[in-house]
């Protein structure tokens, strides 16, 4: 983490957003501080991309929402604002914000799954990242279903000229990216044949207050 904004993002956060909002995001000052606040909103199964603005009025959020947030609090504490994709088979992709300290990784993440969402900084390349969600990333029919990961994160500061932090309009244009952006396998040729489905316990655990 850095401890000092730069000029040019120091002045569009502020700029960007209204005191009110500021307060909150930069109350958010460390990621699990994010996370719980993400954790405290009800998770909703709207067809929407709503930006940060919109999550902070309406105080709820899904998977692609959540992550945008998140990625702007992290922005507003001094954090680039990095959105990661994990892509699954006969199941959805799940979107995190990411955030390194001492050159490790880690994420925070908005899910209807108990095991899908926080990681502490301690993974030292995206692959450790996106294997340690592996074993809690499974369908409603117990298949694991996640086979990759994006390459390199996304970095939402491309995005400033669309207003992605503010925008009253539905930003679909980063869902849109992050289909559009390499992935790295997780799995070699026929693993995935040989894969078990999740047991009732594990099951049960990763479904802990969701939601369908």
């Amino acid at each position: 983490m850095s401890s000092k904004f730069t000029n040019r993002t120091s002045y569009l956060v502020n700029r960007t957003f209204s005191p009110r909002e500021l307060r909150t995001l930069r109350s958010l000052h460390t990621p699990v501080r994010i996370q719980r606040f993400l954790e405290a909103m009800p998770y909703h199964h709207g067809n929407t991309a709503w930006s940060p603005r919109r999550v902070l009025r309406e105080r709820t959020a899904h998977c692609l929402e959540g992550a945008i947030f998140a990625a702007a609090a992290l922005r507003a504490n001094g954090y680039p604002p990095l959105l990661w994709d994990l892509e699954a088979e006969r199941d959805t992709d799940h979107v995190l914000a990411l955030y390194r300290v001492r050159g490790h990784w880690g994420a925070i993440a908005k899910s209807n799954y108990s095991g899908l969402r926080f990681r502490e900084p301690i993974y030292r390349t995206l692959r450790e990242l996106a294997m340690s969600y592996f074993d809690d990333y499974f369908n409603y029919a117990g298949d694991r279903s996640l086979r990759a990961f994006a390459t390199r994160p996304v970095d939402l500061k491309r995005f400033d000229p669309l207003d992605w932090m503010t925008s009253e309009k539905n930003i679909w244009f980063i869902a849109e990216h992050l289909c559009e952006i390499h992935h790295t396998p997780l799995l070699k040729s026929g693993m995935a044949r040989k894969l078990n489905r999740v047991d009732r316990r594990k099951f049960a655990a990763g479904m802990v207050g969701n939601l369908r």
